[in-house]
């Protein structure tokens, strides 16, 4: 992953309503959410929330597919596991970390 995509994504993720819309995706798994459950559980109202999301969706931490006549939002676990694999690239100077690096990865 290039530094201009971890900024992007950082970057995205650097304000509260986006944080939490990522991290209820997260969450949620691969099955996903929809809008008007996220806006329920959130406490946004729709117009907030399609802004954000597409903020998210530009920076590749989203991705969004029509389910009949619904639209399902995901988290996009590579984009997310590659942000987090280039901020911890070598992590502790080489030497071994406590945490193992299975512990960094979201197995989705």
């Amino acid at each position: 992953m290039h530094q201009d995509e971890v900024v992007l994504s950082l970057a995205a993720l650097a304000h509260p309503v986006r944080l939490q819309v990522f991290r209820a995706l997260v969450v949620a798994g691969p099955s996903g959410l929809t809008p008007g459950v996220m806006n329920e559980g959130l406490g946004t109202v729709g117009t907030t929330l399609s802004f954000h999301l597409k903020e998210l969706m530009g920076a590749g931490l989203v991705t969004q597919e029509r389910v009949g006549r619904h639209l399902v939002y995901r988290a996009a676990y590579e984009r997310m596991n590659g942000v987090i694999g280039f901020l911890t690239e070598n992590c502790c100077a080489g030497t071994s970390c406590t945490a193992p690096p299975a512990a960094a990865n979201c197995g989705c």
